[in-house]
């Protein structure tokens, strides 16, 4: 039975990278050697990074502008640590937008080094939309946000006008979207969600913004040092960027982001116009904010859990419970799960519903 695999990341990935993959693992480029034991300085492994590095800029719009792609470890997670340590100053400040559980994260980590001003925040609604009509301080060194928020399903539509540094965490909706790249000076995200397997995490930056802020940074932590050496100051995860070079192939080769983002939003409207159809469910998110990559619902009923539990799972669906720390369901739609698949999901939640009603009459 074929899976239909909604997991939040790591996650579902074209099946041609997989493919592709594999043979690598036993024979990379005719070389009778693994891509998981070439050496990173070697010839054939240093043009896939320069490949997956030109490719990232390409696809954002950002060649010749100025920007620098890398492909660092540590997550995003880690990121929340960088940022503040290349771009706030001593006695400097920074400024957030508090959206959710891996924004708070971000912010957790910037109050280590200064300043840190929250500019507007929905955790006191659960995190269920995405704040409007905030200002950011002129006198910040920076301003971080987060796109998109997996756990409690929203996105941000909107991203402010201001002449300070803005920065971006997009782990869960790179290049699933159509934006103008160049307003963001670092954009930064995880692997595991759109780009390709754990242990990666692409990280893109106006490079002019770099190094005016006086500290001294240790040299893991510096972006100056790893753009110097071309994303290899220390031994990359060869395996992971292989995977998300092919993964930028793939969607280069299938029209780029103007085309995934229209396939993407055929998935969330057929998906949300279920949610908001079917008595039996209810969205979470402010309509108005809904992520068009992860999907958040509840049942009106959680004595019906049992039941439409079983119908999913019957039907090859893997990854739908929420995030453990709010429950429900999530239904994430990253690029390569197809709309065949968001089908079989409403199909399910249609079939829920007639069993239901088939119990109560």
């Amino acid at each position: 039975m074929k899976k239909h695999n909604y997991s939040a990341g790591p996650c579902i990935l074209p099946q041609e990278v997989f493919e592709k993959s594999s043979d690598a693992i036993l024979n990379f480029n005719n070389s009778g050697l693994s891509i998981l034991e070439i050496s990173h300085r070697s010839k054939d492994f240093i043009a896939v990074m320069d490949e997956a590095r030109a490719l990232a800029l390409e696809l954002l719009g950002l060649e010749g502008k100025g920007y620098q792609a890398l492909f660092l470890q540590g997550g995003a997670s880690l990121e929340f640590l960088m940022v503040p340590y290349n771009l706030m100053r001593e006695n400097g400040k920074a400024a957030y937008l508090d959206t959710g559980t891996w924004a708070s994260a971000a912010i957790k980590e910037a109050k280590i080094f200064g300043n840190t001003e929250i500019v507007a925040s929905s955790k006191e609604e659960n995190y269920n939309y995405i704040p409007k009509n905030y200002s950011v301080p002129a006198d910040a060194d920076y301003f971080h946000c987060t796109s998109n928020n997996t756990i409690f399903g929203t996105q941000m539509k909107e991203f402010p006008s201001t002449n300070v540094p803005v920065v971006c965490d997009m782990s869960s909706d790179i290049f699933s979207r159509q934006l103008d790249f160049s307003k963001f000076d670092i954009i930064y995200a995880g692997a595991q969600k759109n780009m390709g397997p754990a242990g990666t995490t692409l990280v893109v930056i106006k490079e002019e913004i770099l190094g005016k802020n006086g500290r001294t940074i240790p040299s893991m932590l510096d972006y100056l040092k790893h753009i110097k050496a071309e994303s290899m100051y220390n031994t990359p995860s060869v395996f992971a960027v292989y995977a998300s070079m092919l993964t930028l192939q793939w969607l280069k080769k299938s029209g780029g982001i103007a085309a995934i983002e229209k396939l993407n939003t055929e998935k969330a409207t057929l998906l949300y116009s279920e949610i908001d159809r079917n008595p039996l469910f209810k969205g979470t998110a402010n309509v108005a904010d809904r992520s068009m990559m992860n999907a958040c619902f509840l049942l009106e009923n959680e004595d019906h859990a049992p039941i439409f539990d079983a119908l999913w799972k019957a039907a090859g669906i893997i990854g739908l419970p929420g995030h453990r720390s709010v429950g429900g369901y999530r239904a994430s739609m990253y690029n390569a799960l197809s709309l065949e698949s968001v089908q079989v999901l409403v199909d399910v939640m249609q079939d829920f519903e007639s069993k239901i009603s088939d119990v109560n009459f």
